[in-house]
């Protein structure tokens, strides 16, 4: 299965799932359950079939994959049970992947010390990806979660250990 980040084609739409309808549909080229579609497509790439997850509530796919072809080489096997559960994982882990790499790009986290007094302060960058104009948090927190001090600085801004004991030490004055 592969990523499909393009817009999503009318084919994709669809309003039942967008009203929030939890319907269920067991049909051979459509499938509704456990808050996921799965539709049989045709292959614009090839004479083959495609099947595209969508998850409830999301404009387009999640992902879009090769689908097999029936006895008849012409038309696509039709969806069963055992298949959509076996999407429904795959859908779901790549999402969560997804999740998870998203998260570790926008927020990052260091442990440093204040040369001063040996306090052990953790300071975070948390980048806020605005369209227009994105930008970042950086926020100080003693040992006990206590937050010490927070400026807004560029998206661009990168936390390292020096760049967090240079804010320290400059007295959480923001950063240029």
């Amino acid at each position: 299965m592969t990523d499909h980040s393009a817009a999503a084609p009318d084919e994709y739409v669809d309003d039942a799932a967008d009203a929030g309808n939890a319907q269920k549909i067991h049909e051979p080229r459509l499938w509704r359950d456990d808050g996921w579609t799965a539709r049989i497509i045709k292959n614009d790439d090839d004479d083959g079939w495609a099947v595209a997850m969508i998850k409830d509530g999301e404009p387009e796919p999640a992902l879009i994959g090769p689908w097999t072809m029936g006895r008849d080489k012409k038309n696509p096997k039709p969806l069963d049970p055992s298949a959509f559960i076996t999407l429904v994982k795959t859908a779901s882990e790549f999402v969560r992947r997804h999740e998870q790499q998203l998260h570790a790009m926008l927020h990052k986290s260091i442990v440093a010390s204040d040369a001063d007094s040996d306090a052990v302060i953790t300071v975070t960058l948390d980048i806020i990806p605005d369209d227009d104009f994105p930008y970042a948090l950086l926020t100080a927190h003693d040992e006990d979660g206590e937050q010490l001090a927070q400026a807004r600085v560029a998206a661009t801004f990168k936390l390292s250990e020096s760049s967090a004991r240079a804010w320290i030490a400059n007295e959480f004055r923001t950063p240029h």
